[in-house]
């Protein structure tokens, strides 16, 4: 097998041999290190500042009482529902755009936030329901809209720029829908309405990082195996079909498991824009591999995410502004220049 400086090609004992693309792996890699520092310098940061070695010094069990308290209880859990929920974004956000052919198909632009916003809004406002329900109303509004799209974008079937154009129409009824909702609030669940629709970490805890783990540790296996037919419906359905794979099997198991995704992590962390949208195609840049870019996606998410909470606190102090506020002005500005370049490049 012939190889460049980007790819080799590595043997396996059983005789299998597999393309490693070189750069690819180096990206994730410099991606999960740079999430990591990002999290030990996140935990450190706050009203009760502890040096990156003291934080470092505690999570191995060797840090004093009040360390172990503030960083075990109070920061760790908010730093990994940050780590979960960002590489939950952008490896759904690299499914969507994949299986769409197209860098809007986010779920961001689709809906799905709004959609998951939605179910939280209901439980919230018609039920007052407690942090549980909310979460179980934002997975099922999720889950609801992913199917609502998928069904009327169907026509013998999914084509990337349909299933964009029918997410676009459902954010849009959703987003009323969202309006409407609130109108009908009170003052107090419309607060507690608007602080979840904004998009937080404030207050995470335990309760948030075991389920959403659970369902990172079975879907991202199951997306990574089917990484070679996902790459093989960016060529189109009936080259696909030729090389034997299982088109709509292939990519009804893929939107199943975006969706999941998306809405477990706005169930999470409530709908945080724009890293879905914004950390696939960083990813491609840095990797400058075609194809969906999984894994590297999944690991800019998470640094994506952590970096961002760590900003809203070094700047504005801690829980004063919103983790969700800083990804919607960085990705709203990157979503601006992404359409410049796709306009200049004839592309829309």
């Amino acid at each position: 097998m012939t190889t460049n400086r980007a790819n080799r090609a590595v043997r396996t004992p059983g005789g299998l041999s597999v393309r490693l693309d070189v750069r690819a792996c180096t990206v994730v890699v410099l991606l999960l290190l740079a999430a990591l520092a990002a999290s030990v310098v996140l935990i450190g940061t706050g009203d009760f500042p502890i040096p990156a070695a003291d934080v470092l010094k505690t999570l191995v069990g060797n840090g004093d009482a009040g360390q172990e308290f503030i960083v075990n209880e109070l920061r760790l859990p908010r730093v990994l529902v940050g780590l979960l929920v960002g590489a939950s974004l952008g490896l759904g956000g690299a499914l969507f755009q994949s299986i769409s052919r197209n860098p809007l198909g986010s779920p961001d632009i689709l809906g799905l936030g709004q959609g998951a916003t939605a179910g939280a809004l209901v439980v919230i406002v018609l039920f007052s329901g407690s942090a549980g329900a909310v979460t179980v109303g934002a997975l099922v509004g999720g889950l609801g809209t992913g199917l609502a799209i998928y069904v009327l974008a169907w026509k013998q079937g999914v084509h990337g720029y349909r299933f964009v154009l029918v997410g676009i129409g459902i954010s849009a009824v959703m987003t009323a829908v969202n309006g409407y909702l609130l109108t009908k609030a009170d003052l107090v669940d419309a607060a507690r309405a608007v602080v979840w629709m904004t998009g937080s970490l404030s207050g995470r805890d335990w309760a948030q990082v075991w389920p959403l783990l659970a369902l990172c540790a079975v879907v991202v296996p199951l997306v990574l195996a089917n990484a070679r037919g996902l790459r093989m419906l960016e060529m189109g359905d009936d080259v696909s079909y030729s090389l034997g794979v299982r088109v709509e099997r292939v990519r009804m198991l893929l939107l199943v498991a975006a969706v999941l995704l998306t809405a477990a992590a706005t169930a999470a962390a409530g709908p945080v824009s724009f890293v879905a949208l914004t950390a696939p195609q960083l990813a491609r840049r840095l990797t400058r591999s075609p194809g969906p870019n999984l894994l590297p996606s999944l690991c800019m998410g998470a640094a994506l995410l952590v970096t961002a909470d760590w900003i809203s606190q070094r700047v504005f102090g801690a829980d004063q502004l919103p983790v969700g506020v800083v990804t919607g002005v960085l990705g709203g500005v990157y979503l601006l220049w992404l359409l410049v370049t796709e306009r200049k490049a004839g592309r829309i």
